[in-house]
C-alpha cells in the first residue's frame, strides 16, 4: 500500500502469518496526516492492539489532530497464549510464563517491521517507540530495553512489573532481588536517548504484599523508576509518571491516559 498526504486518521487491518508464533497475528494500523515517504514519520508499536478498538483509538487520534507529530500507530493483537508471548525474553517467571517471549521479540523484528516497511513503502522511520498495557506493557519495556538501539520511547500502562522469578509466597522471596524487570534495569547499560512513560491507577488493584500502604502496581512502578534514576535517567526530563486518581486496571483508564502519552512523546510545540 502506498500512502501520500492524508487529511485525517485512516485505519487499516492486516493479518500476518507468523512462523515464530505459529499463529495469525492481527495488526491494526492507524495513520495520522503525513507523507509516508518523508523521514518525519515516527512509528509506535502497541501491544494488546485489540484494546485500541475498545477504547476508540481512532477518535483519540482525531481529537489530537494538529497537536502531535506525524505518527504511525500499530496495534498488535494478542494471541491465546498471551502470558507466554508477553513475558520477559531473558527469563521466564516463577511459573514458567514468558516461554515464548523471545519468539515474540523475533516476530517484531523479523516479521512485523519488515512487513510494515514493505507494505507502506517506508524505508525508515524518524524514530521507533513501543508501548503496552498490563503484561503487554512489561513486554514493550523488556523489548525496548534489550534492543535500545532500535527505540526512543517506551510507554507502560498499568505494567505487570511484579513479574518475578520466585513466588512471593516462597520464604526465599526478596522483593528487591526477584522482580525480573527491575533486575534487567539494574544490571543493564545506560542508554541516554531512552525516554519512559509510566501510568498507574490508584484502583489498579488492592494487593499490598509488603504491607507498606501502597498497592503493588504503584509500588512496583515507582521502585522501577527509582532504578532508572539510579542508572542515570533524569526524573524530570527522561521519565513521565502519571498516577490517575480512581484509575483502574482497565481499558477505560488507559484511554484516559493515552492522549497524555501521545502529547508527551510527540506533541508539537507551538
Amino acid at each position: 500500500m502506498e500512502i501520500g498526504k492524508l487529511t485525517g486518521i485512516v485505519s487499516d487491518t492486516h493479518t500476518i502469518t507468523s512462523t515464530f508464533l505459529q499463529r495469525d497475528v492481527i495488526i491494526d494500523f492507524y495513520f495520522s496526516a503525513f507523507d509516508a515517504h518523508s523521514d518525519e514519520v515516527s512509528l509506535l508499536l502497541i501491544n494488546d492492539g485489540q484494546d485500541l478498538v475498545t477504547m476508540g483509538f481512532k477518535d483519540i487520534l482525531e481529537k489530537l489532530s494538529g497537536e502531535i507529530a506525524p505518527l504511525m500507530c500499530v496495534g498488535i493483537h494478542c494471541g491465546p497464549d498471551r502470558k507466554n508471548e508477553y513475558g520477559t525474553a531473558g527469563i521466564p517467571d516463577y511459573k514458567g510464563r514468558g516461554a515464548k517471549a523471545a519468539l515474540y521479540t523475533r516476530f517484531i523484528f523479523e516479521e512485523l517491521l519488515p512487513f510494515i516497511r514493505k507494505e507502506f513503502a517506508i524505508s525508515s522511520f524518524q524514530e521507533k517507540s513501543f508501548c503496552g498495557f498490563s503484561l503487554g506493557g512489561l513486554s514493550a519495556l523488556d523489548i525496548a530495553w534489550n534492543h535500545a538501539e532500535e527505540f526512543l520511547k517506551v510507554g507502560v500502562f498499568s505494567g505487570s512489573l511484579w513479574w518475578r522469578s520466585v513466588s512471593q509466597d516462597d520464604p526465599d522471596f526478596v522483593e528487591s532481588d526477584h522482580r525480573i524487570m527491575h533486575n534487567e534495569i539494574k544490571s543493564g547499560n545506560y542508554y541516554p536517548w531512552l525516554k519512559f512513560f509510566f501510568e498507574t491507577g490508584t484502583l489498579d488493584e488492592t494487593a499490598d504484599r509488603n504491607e507498606n500502604g501502597i498497592i503493588d502496581s504503584i509500588d512496583d512502578t515507582t521502585s522501577l523508576i527509582d532504578d532508572l534514576v539510579a542508572k542515570g535517567y533524569d526524573s524530570e526530563t527522561d521519565i513521565r509518571y502519571m498516577e490517575l486518581k480512581d484509575g483502574k486496571h482497565d481499558v477505560t483508564t488507559w484511554a484516559r491516559a493515552f492522549p497524555a502519552f501521545l502529547k508527551w512523546g510527540w506533541g508539537i510545540i507551538s
